[in-house]
């Protein structure tokens, strides 16, 4: 396989569209510094996939992509393609030239393409895989890499000899392997997660599917029952039903047999009154006829009665108008004398009138004389007077005011008398309220008492139910906890048996010794021969670390055997006690104060104990060595803290830290069966605890079974409405008393008002008697002032008393002649009113003797209709006694067949009852053959007559108590509580769930098993393919080193970690002649670049790459080191194509074509080929040494 072309365009400076042909052995780029030469190599990495943008000398990706200059723009994509010739084969595909190009967008998007078919990096790596090509093989190297090479950076050693060896697949495959098996480990993590949750949804589901089955099962016992109950009750109804509609049958036969009879009886009945009609008919007009009379002699006697009370009425009412004439006409004649008399007495009247007119007249004109001289003396006393009325004024108002205080005393009297009758009424009322509240009261406690007793079995419910249920919370707790430790401790035997089988922490050695099918299986090492508690293990562990890795053997010859085999494996060395050379018993030890000995702490079978004593011989533990004897120090004593961090022999003392890990080497296999024993107890445990827990479920299911609260709500809401009607009745009680309590505040309130209105009243009298005294005094005061006005004034009051004198008498004639004039004209028309109603009286009598007589009159024809009615009534007496006899003699016949009639219809109705009674009845069967049939329908989905033909009745079971069963199991159905009704089918849907995950858990362990097989086989192949390869690369190192440098000159390859060569670092050893370098960067620069090249033509030996590029790797030669570095390229030429970018002449002259790269044009490269093969003069070129 040969590279053809490179073609570029708008990767880096090569802006334009450039083609490198490649169809020489040896091809050399060069060019100034900056011109682009390295930008050639960095598009030959792009395009192999190179994704590390610091490889190719940039910050980020997207910088390959042509920047533009300033007479340029930039480009929007780097596109970089390679073909190759493959006639050879090498790549596996059936093209004979393979193209292989990558495009990258200024967007951001990109795209490979193998012979222009979009297609991925991936495939383009898979196609040069193992070929030696690639954007990091070792065909490409530039001069920073060789000192990479030199100094293994990255494990850059590693890497070439894996592309030379071929082994690149198998790490790659390695490497799928394992993350599939990390994937397959994590799919194993989820899937134990997800088992765990599962688990413990499991157990809850299983506990609600448990108590839902109990549900369903008590569900279907009590749809047996009940289908067995209403079989026998169909049964037994029918037995009804048929019964009883037999006997309607016979009582309506009955009843229509009695219809019949009397039907006949009324027929006789009918016949015998048609007999006997005559009798009953002359009869009939007969009493029709004495009727009628016996009617006429009552009207009669009636009218008389009244005629009789009207003349009476007549008589009183004549003798009352008589009278009332009498007593008229009297009045008449009094009427007419007072009169006269009136007349006379209003004479005298208008002449003393007179005189008293004249009188009057000169009493005035007196009395004006005595105002004329009174007027002078009267304005000296207006001033004395003004005082005076002052005075009685305050008088009158303060007598107002003792008037006022009477009638408020008088009202408040009043008031408080109404407020004490309205307590005296209210009493009664308050007296029946408190007899309510008593007997309310009893009937309250009587209520309280069964509430109490109650509540008390309800209390014991409850506490037996909570009792029940700290139980089961202890229970689940005590459960959870040992499923706790069951977990720890699991987990811990996971843990260690992993370690147990892994040999953890133990060397390469054992394991293979434990691995390998040569030797003994059951050899055991000593640590897992001893056991002792975690008090002592770090401490013994410690002290017998050194030999925790040696086997223990019977016999030499094992030992040996085991020896052989490492040797010839090259696995390392082991350690081995032989039982056979522990033949001597270890004498006693000492015992010592505060100390314990060791051997005694440790548990190890007999067969071994001879080792253990030797090991453990004058070994004590202590808890402190601070206050140990120190008397003990020189001898062979071995003192051993209990904590691990101190170890004191007779001439080494070490101590320190201890490790988080240390103590869990010891005694592992041991540990694993306790561990195992303890699993078995936890478990053991744990079924025990779900055991009782489950029979406290059934308890606690018992017990809501038997919760009933409806008795107790019922009689708390009666409680509560006694207690609603006691408070209604206190707080009419309360209202009273606060009525009580604010009549009496108003009878004290009003008492005090009582108490302050009389002693004001007190107070307003005496002010009344102060002020009278003082309006007396000031009267004296006024008629000693002026005495000539008194008198003056004394005989005008004289006069005006005098004038108004005659004016009142003046008054009263002129009244009493007012009255005279009245009271006469009140006679005379009292006169004509009387003589008005004589008139009328006297024609009333005469009107009431008209009538009287008439009513004398009818009363005479009423009394001699009577009589003759009289004689009438008793003649035809006699005659009706014969007619009657003879009638009720054939109403007795009539009599007794009504009779008959009666007691038959008596009979029938009694009949009709009873058919009725029986007719419910037989409704009532029906209604419940029905309401059997529907209760079935409707409860469990059965038709009757379907299960009518299926089952058949038991007649040996008990009814009853069959009943009574049913009843028993619809209570505990109704009482049982909230089921979760899909319990079961998810608890079985789970159920399948967790066993095919189970399955798939055991599927992924097959999977992950498969897979490490895989990763071993792997690692096989690829070390025994790395191992080779490496002896020839090495064989190939040393002679190409040497013919670099001398014969003489040393150099090697050597792994650093021979037993894991796959991750083993590769040391290269290069010492020239005269030279004994440390390390190879003591070299100097030349022969550190003839160091890489000559590992690079030891891997090219092994493993010839199609091309090789080498970018400025002949700067550090000189010019003899330049025509090894030619010679050496030369001799490769007829295997490899190499492309060498170079500044060095010499280099330039051995190439067979050159590619110079120049910037025409700042910014941007391009290409020009020279053929050196075209010049005839080759000595130009020589370059003499």
């Amino acid at each position: 396989m040969r590279l053809q072309t490179l073609e570029i365009k708008g990767f880096k400076s090569f802006a334009n569209q450039t083609i490198i042909h490649f169809n020489e052995d040896v091809i050399g780029v060069v060019g100034p510094n900056g011109a682009g030469k390295s930008n050639l190599v960095d598009a030959i990495r792009w395009v192999l996939g190179e994704q590390k943008s610091k490889d190719l000398r940039l910050d980020k990706m997207s910088d390959v992509i042509f920047n533009g200059t300033k007479k340029r723009k930039a480009g929007g994509v780097a596109y970089v393609a390679l073909t190759f010739e493959n006639t050879k084969n090498l790549l596996p595909t059936e093209y004979q030239t393979v193209t292989i190009a990558r495009y990258l967008y200024r967007s951001g998007e990109s795209e490979y393409r193998l012979n222009n078919v979009v297609c991925r990096l991936k495939d383009i790596r898979s196609l040069f895989l193992d070929t030696g090509i690639g954007s990091n093989s070792y065909a490409i190297i530039a001069l920073n890499m060789v000192e990479d090479i030199l100094a293994d950076k990255e494990n850059a050693r590693r890497k070439m000899f894996e592309q030379a060896a071929g082994i690149s697949k198998y790490k790659t495959r390695k490497a799928e392997t394992l993350n599939k098996l990390n994937a397959t480990q994590a799919d194993l993590d989820r899937v134990e997660d997800l088992l765990f949750e599962i688990e413990g949804n499991l157990k809850t589901l299983e506990k609600q599917a448990r108590r839902t089955k109990r549900y369903f099962d008590l569900k279907e016992q009590y749809k047996d029952l009940s289908i067995q109950l209403s079989v026998i009750k169909i049964k037994d109804l029918k037995e009804s039903y048929q019964s009883l509609s037999s006997r309607i049958e016979q009582e309506h036969d009955v009843y229509r047999s009695l219809d019949v009879k009397i039907r006949q009886l009324e027929a006789d009945l009918e016949a015998l009154k048609q007999k006997h009609l005559d009798k009953e008919k002359s009869l009939s007009d007969f009493q029709r006829t004495m009727n009628e009379l016996i009617s006429n002699i009552r009207t009669a006697e009636n009218d008389k009665k009244i005629i009789e009370q009207k003349q009476e009425f007549l008589s009183q009412n004549k003798k009352n108008t008589e009278n009332r004439l009498k007593v008229n006409e009297e009045r008449i004649v009094t009427l007419t004398e007072s009169s006269k008399h009136h007349a006379s007495e209003l004479k005298k009247v208008e002449v003393a009138e007179k005189l008293l007119q004249e009188e009057l007249t000169q009493a005035n004109e007196h009395l004006d004389k005595i105002q004329s001289g009174h007027g002078s003396t009267k304005d000296a006393l207006d001033q004395i007077m003004q005082g005076h009325r002052a005075k009685q004024n305050e008088l009158v108002a303060i007598e107002k005011s003792l008037v006022v205080n009477d009638t408020n005393r008088q009202s408040a009297v009043r008031e408080l008398e109404k407020v004490e009758e309205q307590i005296r009424n209210r009493s009664e009322e308050y007296r029946a309220i408190e007899k309510s509240l008593e007997e309310l009261n009893g009937r309250l406690e009587a209520q309280l008492q069964l509430i109490g007793k109650l509540e008390s079995e309800e209390l014991e419910r409850q506490v037996a139910r909570a009792h029940l249920e700290e139980q089961e919370d202890q229970l689940n707790r005590a459960l959870n906890d040992i499923n706790r430790q069951h977990d720890a401790k699991q987990h811990e035997y996971d843990l260690i048996k992993n370690l147990v089988d892994k040999l953890e922490g133990f060397p390469d050695s054992i394991k293979f010794l434990n691995k390998s099918d040569q030797w003994a299986k059951n050899v055991p090492l000593l640590s897992d021969l001893i056991y002792c508690s975690e008090n002592y293990r770090i401490a013994i562990e410690n002290y017998l670390e050194p030999y925790l890795n040696h086997y223990v053997v019977d016999t030499m010859a094992d030992a040996a055997v085991a020896i052989k085999l490492l040797s010839n494996a090259q696995k390392g060395r082991a350690n081995f006690f032989v039982l056979e050379a522990f033949s001597d018993i270890m004498p006693s030890a000492t015992p010592l104060d505060q100390a314990e000995l060791a051997i005694q702490v440790v548990e190890v079978e007999e067969k071994y104990r001879r080792v253990v004593d030797y090991l453990l011989h004058n070994v004590y533990i202590v808890d402190s060595p601070d206050g140990l004897d120190v008397t003990y120090a020189d001898s062979e004593v071995t003192i051993l803290s209990v904590d691990g961090q101190f170890i004191r022999r007779k001439h080494s003392v070490a101590g320190g830290s201890v490790g988080l890990f240390e103590g869990k080497k010891l005694g592992r296999k041991k540990y694993l069966k306790k561990l195992e024993e303890v699993l078995k107890e936890l478990k053991a445990k744990a079924e025990k605890k779900e055991s009782k827990l489950d029979e406290i479920n059934d308890k606690l299911s018992l017990l809501e079974e038997a919760e009933d609260g409806q008795e107790l709500d019922l009689e708390r809401k009666r409680v509560e409405e006694l207690k609603r009607e006691e408070v209604y009745l206190k707080s009419r009680q309360e209202h009273f008393q606060d009525l009580k309590t604010g009549t009496d505040a108003s009878i004290h309130d009003l008492q005090n008002r009582l108490e302050i209105l009389g002693s004001e009243e007190i107070i307003l009298k005496e002010k009344i008697e102060v002020l009278r005294v003082e309006v007396e005094k000031e009267h004296e005061e006024m008629v000693s002032v002026d005495h000539s006005f008194t008198e003056i004034a004394t005989k005008l009051a004289n006069q005006n008393a005098l004038v108004n004198q005659k004016n009142i008498e003046l008054i009263k004639h002129q009244a009493s002649k007012q009255s005279i004039e009245r009271e006469e004209a009140y006679n005379r028309q009292q006169t004509q009113d009387l003589k008005r109603q004589l008139e009328e009286d006297a024609n009333a009598i005469i009107e009431i003797e008209k009538e009287h007589e008439e009513l004398n009159q009818k009363w005479s024809g009423l009394d001699t209709a009577l009589r003759s009615y009289y004689e009438v009534r008793k003649s035809q007496e006699s005659d009706l006694s014969g007619l009657e006899q003879s009638y009720y003699e054939a109403r007795g016949e009539i009599s007794a067949l009504e009779d008959q009639i009666r007691i038959t219809h008596r009979k029938q109705n009694d009949q009709q009852q009873l058919i009725n009674e029986l007719k419910d009845t037989f409704n009532e069967v029906k209604f419940k053959m029905s309401n059997v049939g529907e209760r079935l329908k409707i409860e469990f989905a059965i038709d009757l007559q379907e299960l009518l033909k299926e089952h058949e009745p038991d007649l040996e079971v008990n009814l009853e108590e069959l009943d009574a069963k049913v009843e028993k199991l619809r209570g505990r159905i109704q009482n049982y509580g909230e089921i979760n009704p899909m319990a079961l089918e998810a608890y079985d849907e789970m159920l399948e769930r967790y066993e095919s995950i189970c399955a798939q858990r055991d599927d992924i362990t097959e999977a992950r098993d498969s897979l490490m097989e895989t990763i071993k086989e792997i690692e096989n192949t690829a070390t025994e393919r790395f191992m080779e390869a490496f002896e020839q690369v090495r064989a190939n190192f040393i002679e190409v080193f040497r013919s670099l440098f001398t014969e003489d000159d040393n150099c090697d390859l050597i792994l650093l970690e021979p037993e894991a060569p796959l991750t083993s670092g590769i040391e290269i050893i290069a010492k020239p002649k005269g030279k004994r370098p440390k390390t190879l960067s003591q070299l100097s620069g030349g022969e550190k670049t003839l160091t890489a090249i000559a590992l690079l033509f030891g891997l090219y030996l092994l493993k010839p790459a199609p091309f090789c590029i080498f970018d400025e790797v002949d700067a550090p030669l000189d010019d003899s080191n330049i025509e090894k570095f030619n010679n050496i390229i030369r001799n490769f030429s007829s295997r490899s194509q190499f492309i060498i970018v170079t500044h060095n002449k010499l280099t330039m002259a051995a190439v067979n074509v050159i590619y110079g790269v120049y910037m025409e044009e700042q910014g941007v490269s391009n290409v020009s080929q020279v053929d050196f093969r075209s010049f005839s003069h080759t000595s130009l070129l020589e370059v003499t040494k």
